[in-house]
């Protein structure tokens, strides 16, 4: 049972966000999550399918496993560092504005 996984980290989405592109792939096969994210309208699903290729290629040549015995293991979208940006309110006052970053994790392994 070989596992692979690739991890793509600071990615400027919110993880809630990027979570929801992550339900669509979890438990399939490594092609069907392919297709999944391609034809997705989500931006989740574009920065996805990145670290998905990554997770199959590093499968591909790591393992020497073919992509179609291959299944999305595990998905995991982690929070980030938070970058703080402030926009100017009435009378001096400032509101906050928190601009999200994510981890994500792809974990792909052989079908046994």
């Amino acid at each position: 049972m070989s596992k692979s996984r690739a991890i793509t980290k600071y990615v400027r989405i919110s993880p809630r966000k990027a979570r929801l592109a992550a339900g669509l792939i979890r438990g399939r096969s490594a092609e069907e999550a392919v297709v999944q994210l391609q034809f997705t309208s989500l931006k989740g699903g574009r920065l996805l399918l990145k670290t998905l290729k990554s997770a199959i290629a590093n499968a591909e040549t790591i393992h020497g496993i073919q992509r179609r015995d291959l299944h999305v293991d595990e998905v995991r979208i982690d929070p980030g560092p938070i970058i703080k940006r402030a926009k100017p309110k009435n009378r001096g006052g400032r509101a906050p504005i928190f601009k999200r970053t994510s981890h994500m994790t792809v974990v792909v392994k052989a079908e046994e």
